[in-house]
């Protein structure tokens, strides 16, 4: 790889401007905010195994955030392809899964301040010796990417690596994001693209089961979603600020990208 999925000024956090302290926070005065997300990307959001309750970065974020805020969490799952539309109509207060912000989705939603910047990788089988990047896997008919629709993982493999076609057979349709990865481990696909945090997630999980290959295949910036016109999106930045400055994300990032399973 040009870049090591080791570096974390690579694939992390954005440079925020700083914010005063903590106590100079809005107050929320105990208000409770509905948030969604789906438990299916690892180390994002996911199921413990060992207690079946959600646990990942994600969670660990905003529940600091909302403590930060004089907030609580009212946690809820949906699917990835019913989340957007869920907060759009204000069914759901703010929503989070890895999601990167882009012109069609502000479209739709509200997003906060970045808080993660993360790169766009090939996960294969550990043992893979077809191919060793992106060109060669194009070029070979006979591989198969493993991709959940309507996502960047999705757009990159039909645009970045393939050839345009979103209906393109290449490309095996998942309703998970972790069901991807299952095929990919199983042998029905043969590779999944995902951002290095994720991926680097997944290895971390499966000890000997996965690599990376190729270089990077861009670079995505992720956000809280929220309903359009959110009175919780400056507060909200404003946390995001301050973790930024005390080190908490860091904190974040070093718990859950080089600590878990480790």
């Amino acid at each position: 790889m040009k870049k090591s999925l080791l570096c974390i000024a690579n694939l992390l956090l954005l440079s925020l401007p700083s914010f005063s302290n903590a106590a100079s926070l809005p107050d929320l005065k105990g208000q409770t905010i509905v948030a969604v997300t789906e438990n299916a990307y690892t180390p994002l959001n996911f199921v413990d195994p060992q207690t079946g309750e959600g646990i990942g970065w994600e969670y660990d974020a905003f529940n600091e955030i909302a403590k930060r805020l004089n907030a609580k969490v009212d946690w809820q799952l949906s699917s990835w392809d019913t989340m957007i539309q869920g907060v759009k109509q204000g069914q759901y207060d703010v929503g989070m899964d890895g999601i990167t912000i882009n012109d069609e989705r502000k479209q739709q939603v509200d997003f906060s301040e970045p808080y993660m910047i993360s790169e766009q990788f090939m996960l294969v089988r550990a043992n893979e010796d077809r191919f060793s990047n992106a060109k060669e896997f194009a070029a070979n008919e006979d591989l198969y990417f493993g991709a959940q629709p309507a996502t960047t993982n999705f757009y990159v493999a039909v645009y970045d690596v393939l050839d345009g076609d979103e209906t393109n057979p290449r490309i095996s349709l998942f309703e998970t994001f972790g069901a991807s990865v299952q095929a990919l481990k199983s042998g029905d696909v043969d590779s999944v693209l995902m951002d290095s945090t994720s991926a680097r997630g997944y290895m971390g999980a499966n000890p000997g089961a996965f690599k990376v290959v190729g270089d990077a295949l861009g670079s995505e910036a992720f956000g809280f979603i929220f309903t359009p016109g959110s009175k919780l999106i400056e507060p909200v930045n404003a946390a995001i600020k301050s973790m930024q400055q005390d080190g908490t994300l860091d904190a974040l990032n070093q718990k859950w990208f080089f600590d878990y399973n480790q």
